[in-house]
């Protein structure tokens, strides 16, 4: 009985350590759970991020408008450059040599057109000088007309004789000949001077259209010239020079590159599930790998992209095939920076970025739905670049017009120059 009472183990009980444990963690998941649902609610929803986000910027490629031999290569990779600084020169001896060629065209063209305007007076006094004839003409047969009449009231007595009243008669055919012979020689030179005033009226030396042929071929000829030295067309860095010294190159090919650094923005590839509450102009905070959480940047959501980058990818995908898999897609927003901050911490394009969006804010819209107003980039550079052009044909015209030649031509307020001919009078 004794035995029997020993060899029963007591059952221990429950370790209360152990219980209030589990209890405890049990107790701070559902509190974690609460809060991270609390805080997905009312926090991280109002909020989109993504960490495919890069640096973007206008890549502006330096073509010639010409072709030549490179002489001369001003600016080199990392350079900074002023917009209107020179970049390249081209060897401009086939150019100087093609203008001089033009400019002697125009000059000739100018006297050309001049002798049209001094052939108007001269054509004017032969009209003059053929009423004349005809006048005469007409005084020749009233005095042959005359003797005739006087000759035939005489032959029927035998005071004139028959060989004498048919040399009357020849001179009165011959007057009216002359007269007949006058008048068309006035018709005749009536036509030449309507031919020649045909080309001279309504216009002046410099507005005839020959003289403007000739110098649209000096403006032509004159900005071929100036195109031998590439210019900047904004501020910004050198990037990818290719060109060399010595090169040939065509008309069109890439030399280098030009990247404003102020104008930058970020192409923030978000997916197509994160799009549903982006609009336009909402706020956006972005730091760069390359600074780190350090500087924060601020900017704006300015657009969406119209389609996924797989859809305008070199080999978009073909989905119309057996095996498939689907792909969330992504959707590039534009997100524009303050210029700023860009001036305080520089970014390069193509730099990493992480971009949040704040999308607390749902009365933008999705899409842009009016065109801008102003253009999205332009360059000073090419301000002005016919204004030497100009320049040039009114000398090249006022040192051929002769004397009496206009002054130099007034300008607009826009400085292009206005062209004045002098006129010549037509007699």
């Amino acid at each position: 009985m004794s035995n029997e009472s020993n060899n029963k183990t007591p059952v221990p009980a429950g370790n209360p350590r152990r219980k209030k444990a589990l209890t405890t963690l049990a107790a701070v998941v559902v509190v974690a759970g609460l809060g991270w649902g609390a805080y997905e609610w009312l926090v991280a929803s109002h909020y989109e991020t993504t960490d495919n986000a890069y640096v973007q910027g206008n890549v502006i490629q330096i073509t010639p408008q010409v072709g030549g031999t490179v002489v001369a290569i001003y600016a080199d990779d990392t350079d900074f450059v002023k917009a209107g600084q020179p970049l390249v020169k081209l060897d401009p001896a086939d150019a100087k040599v093609a203008l001089d060629q033009a400019e002697a065209t125009l000059g000739q063209t100018v006297r050309q057109v001049r002798t049209l305007y001094a052939n108007n007076g001269s054509l004017a006094a032969q009209v003059k000088l053929r009423e004349a004839d005809i006048a005469k003409a007409q005084s020749d047969i009233a005095r042959a007309n005359d003797d005739l009449n006087r000759r035939q009231a005489l032959v029927g007595n035998g005071a004139v004789s028959r060989e004498e009243l048919n040399h009357a008669t020849t001179q009165l055919a011959n007057a009216r000949s002359a007269l007949a012979a006058a008048q068309a020689g006035v018709a005749a030179a009536r036509e030449q001077l309507a031919s020649n005033q045909a080309m001279t009226e309504g216009t002046s030396v410099e507005q005839h259209p020959s003289v403007q042929a000739a110098a649209g071929k000096v403006r032509e000829a004159w900005l071929t010239a100036q195109r031998a030295t590439l210019l900047a067309p904004a501020d910004g860095y050198v990037a990818k020079r290719t060109v060399q010294l010595g090169q040939r190159i065509a008309a069109g090919a890439p030399l280098m590159s030009i990247i404003p650094l102020k104008q930058v923005w970020v192409d923030a590839n978000f997916k197509e599930v994160q799009l549903r509450k982006i609009r336009l102009g909402q706020p956006v905070k972005l730091t760069a790998d390359v600074y780190g959480k350090k500087v924060e940047y601020d900017g704006t959501v300015a657009g969406l992209g119209a389609g996924t980058g797989a859809a305008f990818a070199l080999l978009p995908a073909q989905n119309a095939t057996g095996n498939w898999i689907k792909v969330v897609q992504r959707v590039p927003v534009r997100v524009e920076l303050d210029p700023r901050q860009i001036v305080a911490n520089p970014l390069r394009v193509g730099l990493s970025m992480e971009a949040e969006v704040d999308v607390s804010k749902q009365d933008g819209k999705t899409l842009a739905d009016a065109p801008r107003s102003a253009p999205v980039a332009q360059t000073p550079a090419a301000d002005g670049a016919d204004q030497g052009a100009e320049a040039e044909v009114r000398r090249v015209i006022i040192a051929n017009a002769g004397r009496g030649a206009a002054p130099p031509a007034a300008t607009h307020a826009n400085g292009q120059a206005v062209a004045k001919a002098p006129a010549a009078s037509a007699h």
